[in-house]
Parts: C-alpha cells; structure tokens; sequence
C-alpha cells in the first residue's frame, strides 16, 4: 500500500480527498489533505524506543467503557488542543494523526529572535497549564538521561563517534552540576523553530514527540539555542518568561543547559544515523552541524562561568 493510497484509506473523511506532501520532519512524513469538511495534517509516524518517542500507548485490551488514551504523542496532542495550545485532533489510529490544519505560519530563528515575548509567554503558559488536562503514568524527560542513555545505543550500534562518548559524557556531567533546581513543570522539549506557529492573531504548538515533566529550563535553553539568540536576547527572554530579571544563577543554569540542548540535538543525530533512513535528511551531516554549534556555545560558558561546579 502507498502512503496516498493508506491516507485515502482512513475513515474520517467527508468525499474525495486531494493530497499534498508537507515539508519538514526528521523523523516523521507530513501531508495536507484536503476534503469535503475543509483541510487538514496527516502525521504519519512509528514508534522509536531509541528516540524514547512512542507515538500511543493506549489501553485497549480493557472494555470499552474503561479505556482511555495514556501516555504518548497523540494523548498530549489532544490535552495540549484541551489546554488551548494546539490544533484539534480528527483522528488518530496506528502511527497516524489528523489534526486540524490552520495555515499558519511556521516560525524560523529570526522570527523567534524578534517575538521573544509572545513566544516567552506561549512556554509559560504551556508549562502551567498542561499539567492539568494530560492522563496516564507521567514521562519525564530529563536531557542529561537522554544523552547518557543515546550514548549506551550508541555504543551498542558502534557509532563513528564512538571515540568521542567519553567526552561528551564528561561534558553533560558538568552542564548538569551547573542546573539551578527548579520546579517541575510539562514541557514541549523539542523547541525547534518551526515547531511554533503563528496564525496571525495567535501562537500556537506543535509536535509533541518529545514532550513530557521536565524543568522550564530545557524548554527556554532549547528556544535560544535553535533560534540562535544573543547573550541580550536571552537575557530578554528569562526576562519575559519569569516576568522578572533573571538572577546569576538562573542565567548561568541556562548557558549550560543551551549546550546540553545542542549536545542532546547532536547526538539525536549519532542515534538517527544508525536507525533512521528519511528520503533527503542528512542525519551525520545533522549531528556535525551541532557539535559545531556545541563549541561555540561552550567557549562562551566557559569564557562566562568557567568549569567550577
């Protein structure tokens, strides 16, 4: 079966479809479908234990009448439109999703870069919010647990950069030392640019592979570091999310976690490599770009805070 031919076959659609592909995803193939009742995304994907992505996990060997959505993408997908931050969800099936399509505009870096507040307050009201409308066991995402655990699958796959786990490992043992505590609260955890959308009157989630209880702090490093913020624009940013200046501690907590967030990215890449095959993504040449930027984003922790602990 093609994938036009398995999207015409799902039951949720009013009449004769017309199907486009839609660009992005590193992981997962989108399309726009159009149909009698208006346009809407197609989100088709699998699970991936080595990704810590599992897409549903829904209790359907109990009756009817006690069965709900638990943990997992298309679960957080819905809360995440109940809580007012994302697209309706139409249908969900098998490594399938079909949300409302609201012709927004994905955002890029710069677009991020010149609406820190309204993006600012996006996250913050997420983070509130959304522990209040998700079901099931919780998942934590915890950075530095993803990257200790990439680099076990990395050396179970004997990865190219295997010489370099010691180093890598080392390094987030630091940026972990370097966390300021604070509250637990849900998070999108994979702050991509084009993962905020803006539809000309609001700013809108999307893509929740990732999300889970973490700190703030993943979700404002992530921010700054894909949309390449400024040591000034990051300042603004914690500004505008705590609505108050952030203190030392909080800015160096941030510093370090915008490298574990491209130490995390990078290694996505390593693990990708070795399992994922997507037509036209560069998976090694994804983890090179972003140890690149990794460096560049520790010499200017280091220049600020040094090594201490």
């Amino acid at each position: 079966m093609t994938v036009e031919d398995r999207i015409r076959a799902l039951p949720c659609w009013t009449g004769s479809i017309d199907i486009a592909p839609l660009p992005g995803g590193l992981s997962n193939a989108n399309y726009l479908v159009k149909d009698a009742a208006g346009r809407h995304v197609v989100r088709l994907g699998q699970d991936y234990p080595f990704h810590h992505v599992f897409r549903e996990n829904t209790a359907s060997t109990l009756p009817a009448e006690s069965r709900r959505e638990h943990y997992g993408e298309m679960m957080t997908a819905r809360a995440a439109h109940a809580a007012g931050f994302a697209p309706a969800v139409h249908y969900t099936g098998p490594g399938v999703m079909v949300t409302e399509y609201l012709g927004a505009k994905a955002y890029v870096a710069q677009d991020v870069r010149a609406d820190l507040g309204r993006v600012a307050a996006l996250l913050r009201g997420f983070h509130r919010e959304m522990p209040g409308h998700v079901s099931g066991a919780g998942f934590m995402f915890w950075v530095f647990h993803v990257i200790r655990d990439y680099a076990r699958t990395l050396e179970e796959g004997r990865s190219r950069k295997l010489g370099e786990l010691p180093r890598l490992l080392t390094l987030a043992d630091e940026l972990e030392r370097a966390q300021k505590l604070l509250p637990i609260v849900f998070g999108h955890n994979d702050l991509l640019p084009a993962n905020i959308i803006d539809d000309g009157h609001r700013l809108w989630l999307i893509d929740f592979e990732y999300a889970g209880f973490n700190t703030a702090m993943f979700d404002l490093a992530g921010a700054a570091s894909n949309a390449g913020m400024s040591d000034e624009e990051s300042f603004a940013f914690l500004t505008a999310y705590f609505m108050k200046e952030p203190d030392p501690a909080i800015r160096r907590s941030h510093a370090a976690m915008q490298c574990a967030s491209l130490l995390r990215e990078a290694m996505w890449g390593m693990v990708s490599e070795l399992y994922l095959d997507a037509p036209g993504v560069d998976y090694a040449a994804y983890a090179d770009e972003n140890l690149a930027r990794l460096e560049a984003a520790l010499e200017n922790y280091r220049t600020k805070y040094g090594t201490r602990t």
